[in-house]
């Protein structure tokens, strides 16, 4: 039996899972890509019902619960999405002998490093989605398959949802004004990019915990400058402080001022690195000005 026989994908109608739908499609695969009406990956007699009707020898599983601030309000739905349910899927998949592939995030880590975050650094989340994505590793990993893999991955955006330069660019096309955090630095990274890094993992028997995100490392505030450029948005936007930004929003969840992650190992085990966001944010462009923003 081919680990490729058999492809679900949950959270299936969201934008990382239709970036690896195509990817998969590109390679002549084809997998079942299951949304939440299909499947609540919190119930336990869903998941079973799953793995009974499907069979999978290969789960990706891309539901989560990603509105970071609405996290700080819904903890216990953050938990039961992005970390309970993780469990089952576990622990199905090691029943069942299904590579199991999930992603997580920079958010695990407090964001107080000065140089890319590797694998195995101290994590410390700030906030609930972040906890809440920990716990989902941690879940994992207690009753791990024997294949199974973890991307954390970071500032995610694509076709088919919303995402930050998506809101930049319809925000300045409507004359709104912009102000946008400048001293949190991370890796913006577009779900192609990271679709395709995730076969390339998957289809070399990688297995662990791997940090794949866009090459190099910017601010909220130059990545929205940068969106602007890309999409020739006539707008202007303001740097402002995190400080000064929680201080007009105090419910927003705090997140890591420094969440860049070392992606040499990737480099090396694939034999390519990652290619740099600013490319990518080129070819976002491109693919929005073909397609429109969804699929």
């Amino acid at each position: 039996m081919s680990l490729f026989d058999s492809i679900v994908i949950t959270g299936g109608r969201g934008m990382l899972a239709r970036a690896i739908a195509d990817s998969l499609n590109a390679r002549n695969r084809k997998a079942v890509a299951l949304d939440r009406a299909a499947i609540d990956i919190t119930s336990e007699a869903d998941v079973s019902r799953l793995f009974a009707e499907h069979r999978p020898t290969l789960l990706i599983n891309c539901a989560a619960h990603t509105k970071v601030d609405l996290c700080e309000d819904e903890q216990e739905k953050a938990d039961a999405i992005n970390g309970h349910a993780v469990g089952l899927l576990a622990d199905a998949a090691r029943k069942h002998g299904t590579f199991l592939v999930h992603y997580s995030t920079d958010f695990v880590f407090n964001g107080a490093g000065t140089r890319p975050y590797r694998t195995h650094d101290s994590v410390g989340p700030l906030s609930a989605y972040g906890r809440s994505k920990l716990l989902g590793e941690q879940k994992l990993q207690a009753s791990a398959p024997s294949q199974w893999l973890i991307l954390r991955t970071s500032w995610l955006y694509g076709r088919g949802g919303a995402s930050f330069p998506r809101t930049i660019v319809e925000r300045g096309r409507q004359g709104a004004p912009l102000k946008v955090v400048s001293d949190q630095v991370g890796s913006p990274t577009y779900t192609p990019d990271l679709a395709e890094a995730t076969l390339d993992l998957i289809e070399r028997g990688k297995t662990g915990v791997w940090h794949v995100c866009n090459f190099g490392q910017t601010s909220w505030f130059d990545f929205a400058r940068a969106a602007l450029e890309e999409f020739s948005v006539p707008a202007s936007v303001a740097p402002i402080s995190t400080i000064d930004w929680v201080a007009m929003r105090p419910k927003q969840a705090l997140r890591p001022a420094y969440s860049v992650m070392d992606l040499e190992p990737f480099a090396r085990a694939t034999g390519r690195p990652m290619r740099p966001w600013r490319d990518a944010l080129r070819d976002f462009r491109l693919a929005v000005d073909r397609d429109g923003w969804s699929s």
